[in-house]
């Protein structure tokens, strides 16, 4: 009886490892990422990104979601809540916007922000809730046009 118990519980623990490598660690392989000299996938502007998920949500999500991509827009915010960085761009929607949650080592860029500066940020996209989330961003300043 306590080697079929043993044995129950060696199944379990496997079956319990095998699952957090395939399902758990894959969420925090790309947390940290260096995203500073990773080719991005995509190059988009933020109006342009922000219509193609309201147009349509789940094909834009195949295309970007879980993607490196560089976004080109203008700043409208400039938060530090909670120990994290984060900008928000502006977009022809009103309702929508693209929030840009800043790695750490770009926070001498975030303080120098100014609101309505162009700049490109590349970073993971997550998806579309009310706005385009895009995590472990860098920022690459632009000149106002």
């Amino acid at each position: 009886m306590k080697k079929k118990n043993t044995f129950f519980y060696i199944i379990i623990v496997v079956l319990l490892l095998v699952n957090g490598y395939y399902y758990v660690l894959p969420y925090f392989k790309n947390a940290n990422k260096n995203l500073e000299l990773v080719a991005s996938e995509a190059s988009i502007n933020s109006n342009d990104l922000i219509d193609s998920y309201i147009l349509s949500e789940e094909k834009t999500d195949k295309l970007y979601s879980g993607k490196i991509i560089e976004v080109t827009g203008f700043v409208k915010e400039v938060t530090f809540l909670n120990n994290r960085n984060t900008v928000i761009l502006y977009s022809q929607n009103k309702t929508s916007g693209i929030i840009c949650d800043i790695h750490p080592s770009q926070i001498e860029k975030v303080k120098n922000l100014k609101e309505h500066q162009k700049i490109i940020v590349k970073g993971i996209c997550k998806g579309f809730l009310k706005d385009v989330v895009l995590l472990n961003c860098y920022i690459d300043l632009k000149l106002n046009e």
